[in-house]
């Protein structure tokens, strides 16, 4: 049996109600949900659960939510002795995947998020942007579009035929008409409040170089493999990763076909929503991949 990867979702896979049951069964995720609260200063516990769906939208919350939500799966998967032989997590995902490979602890991934959120928040409003899937087309198409377009860029490489494209709103929709004249399938604009991962997010990654300057880091285990530069990260690149990648692209397709290079076999998405095990069996029919964030999807984790 080859090896085991443990992924971890990024913005887009928050619902109001993820957590909820999780809480309620295992104490371990119920004390993860307390001690967020404690360290942001706001119910975690509450907006992730009841919502209003608008509020855990907004980026701030959001991305709070969503890592809380993964340490809290995460945190009942290692009583169950389960941890994987790789970690790797999908943009916001990879502060998930380094909290879980003992790089930070929870509080202080948890803070850093929480200021990753603002600032890219920040940036959104002081350059207002758009975000949307083009679907159908292959990459090299998609990159010739953009690059006729202006001011937009492809930031997602997700799986064979989707690449998220991000900048601004005018450019964005000026792509996603000649890529329905190329012979897109599809394109949907992303309900994104700005240019994610796209240079209109200098200012927030200027803030998090800042930030993260303080920041110590240990050497993730078990490895850690990013999305962003595609490759196994040590500790001494995390800081500037963790900066770059509010402004690079995240390269999901070539992360997860880099991996099964590597011998994993196995994916297991941690925290909430499918989107990760979707794009992974588009990617590649022939590995196995599951999702777990409730109690009933523990199974998965067993069965995998």
């Amino acid at each position: 049996m080859g090896k085991l990867a443990l992924v971890f979702p990024g913005q887009g896979s928050q619902k109001p109600g993820m957590g909820a049951d999780l809480a309620v069964e295992f104490e371990a995720a119920a004390d993860i949900y307390r001690r967020a609260g404690e360290t942001v200063g706001w119910h975690v516990a509450d907006v992730s659960f009841n919502g209003p769906e608008a509020k855990l939208n907004q980026t701030g919350f959001a991305q709070v939510a969503l890592y809380v939500n993964s340490m809290a799966v995460m945190g009942v998967l290692k009583q169950r002795g389960v941890m994987g032989d790789v970690v790797s997590g999908h943009s916001l995902g990879e502060y998930s995947a380094l909290a879980a490979a003992g790089t930070i602890s929870f509080e202080e991934g948890l803070e850093l998020v929480e200021a990753r959120g603002m600032a890219m928040a920040d940036a959104a409003r002081e350059r207002p942007g758009l975000m949307a899937a083009i679907l159908g087309l292959d990459d090299v198409a998609v990159e010739a579009i953009c690059a006729e377009a202006g001011d937009v860029w492809p930031v997602n490489y997700n799986c064979p035929g989707q690449v998220v494209v991000s900048g601004l709103a005018q450019s964005v929709r000026r792509a996603m008409s000649k890529a329905l004249d190329a012979g897109a399938r599809k394109t949907v604009e992303l309900p994104v409040s700005g240019a994610f991962h796209s240079p209109y997010m200098r200012n927030a990654a200027g803030e998090m170089k800042e930030r993260l300057a303080g920041a110590l880091f240990k050497d993730p285990q078990p490895p850690f493999f990013s999305s962003i530069s595609c490759r196994y990260e040590t500790a001494a690149g995390l800081a500037g990763l963790l900066v770059s990648q509010i402004v690079s692209p995240v390269r999901w397709r070539q992360a997860v076909e880099a991996m099964i290079a590597d011998g994993v076999d196995r994916f297991l998405e941690v925290g909430n929503g499918k989107v990760l095990t979707g794009l992974i069996r588009r990617i590649n029919r022939d590995v196995a991949a599951a999702s777990v964030s409730d109690p009933a999807g523990l199974e998965n984790a067993n069965r995998i």
